[in-house]
């Protein structure tokens, strides 16, 4: 293993560093990541991969065989967000309308500098790295589109999958959880049919706007008294759309509803809980339509395999020591990488490390301030370059060669 990381030497860290600011600046949102696509695409080539575009879109796949072993599959995520960049750096976003704000830009930098050091040490493994740049994580669709796309079928099935996910931890840590370690994402769209009106006759109207905050409301207390103590989830209103002048009282109003939950059980309960709270209210209001309740994108839970997990997890201990090991708490985000482990029916391996400075984050934890830090989708998060990258590029190389044979 040491001999593959001894392939790190100085002229990599600051061209990876290059190709990382130039990703940050050029952002795209999820089925739009054409450019960062071929930057990958332009960036495999050299190496001895079998590079192929437009996989379930604009994802990009490489293949590197390198004899007879395992089929280990890495994974990186490419897509923004569309927002604005507040941090400040020097290499912001040059788009006011994206930004990459969950770190997806360091997770698809981090995955080529593993792809350069497995290929530049194939003396020392044995076995075929299956590389995956995927779009639209975002959306929870990507993993999906590039499976239906025959992604294993056309590029063979993997004996495992490892992916991992940058965040608030102190730079240079590496957290883990074993078992259910992400939650199930579902999102759902309401239309709310009222009758619109002069402001000033709101006796004459069904004023979707009124009936839309009490929904908003009355859905925050699905949590806090129907769901079990016991057991982890979030209900979060995102979007609330209605009107076009402060006196027309509108004939609509839409919301963005989305929920997350570890347990199947509980996700029922709370998507049954929602429909009956909308209809309910849209009753109340004396609507003369049913609300329309459309449930879209969803991601998986994501389980991070105990045996797997264990191994991997000892292996970074080994690497990193275990002064930089983190047990992670339960993450009540959400991701869509398990679905290539579900769809191949092999065990998937994820983990987190950490991109914020060190001695800040300890402050906040000594303080009791951690919510103050920027985090995943804040206009301010942003990790910084060092020694994450280097840290992120260490972490797939170490899992990867885990499961790889060895070399002659």
């Amino acid at each position: 293993m040491n001999d593959v990381l001894r392939q790190w030497h100085p002229g990599l860290g600051p061209k990876l560093a290059d190709f990382y600011r130039d990703l940050h600046r050029h952002p795209e949102v999820s089925l739009a990541e054409h450019r960062t696509a071929a930057k990958v695409a332009g960036a495999l080539e050299p190496l001895g991969y079998q590079v192929t575009t437009g996989v379930g879109g604009t994802g990009v796949v490489g293949v590197l065989r390198n004899g007879d072993g395992p089929v280990v599959m890495l994974r990186a995520d490419m897509d923004a967000l569309p927002m604005q960049e507040k941090t400040g750096l020097p290499y912001a976003s040059t788009d006011p309308a994206v930004m990459h704000a969950c770190g997806h830009d360091m997770h698809t930098t981090c995955l080529l500098g593993a792809a350069t050091l497995l290929d530049r040490a194939k003396d020392s493994w044995s076995g075929t790295v299956l590389i995956v740049f995927q779009p639209a994580e975002e959306l929870s669709t990507g993993a999906r589109a590039m499976v239906a796309d025959g992604l294993f079928d056309r590029f063979g099935k993997p004996d495992i999958v490892l992916g991992q996910h940058v965040g608030p931890l102190p730079a240079g840590m590496v957290g883990y959880g074993s078992g259910p370690i992400m939650a199930t994402s579902d999102d759902l769209h309401v239309t709310l049919f009222g009758r619109g009106g002069h402001g000033s006759r709101p006796e004459t109207t069904v004023d979707p706007i009124l009936m839309a905050a009490h929904i908003v409301t009355r859905l925050q207390g699905i949590v806090a008294r129907e769901v079990h103590p016991s057991d982890t989830a979030v209900v979060t209103v995102g979007k609330l759309h209605a009107g076009t002048k402060d006196n027309i009282i509108p004939d609509t109003a839409e919301l963005g509803i989305n929920i997350r939950s570890y347990a199947e059980h509980v996700r029922v309960q709370i998507k049954a809980a929602i429909e009956r709270i909308v209809r309910a209210e849209a009753a109340a209001s004396g609507t003369e339509k049913e609300p329309l309740i459309e449930w879209h994108t969803s991601a998986p839970l994501l389980v991070s395999d105990p045996d797997r997990t264990a191994a991997t997890v000892a292996a970074f201990t080994e690497h990193f020591g275990v002064e930089n090991m983190f047990p992670m708490p339960v993450v009540t985000g959400s991701e869509d990488v398990g679905i290539y482990g579900e769809a191949a029916g092999v065990p998937t391996v994820f983990w987190f490390w950490g991109g914020i400075d060190r001695d800040r984050v300890l402050n906040a934890l000594a303080t009791n301030t951690v919510n103050s830090l920027p985090s995943n989708h804040s206009p301010e998060f942003a990790p910084l370059i060092e020694p994450t990258l280097r840290t992120g590029v260490e972490t797939l190389t170490v899992a990867a060669l885990t499961w790889l044979g060895a070399g002659g």
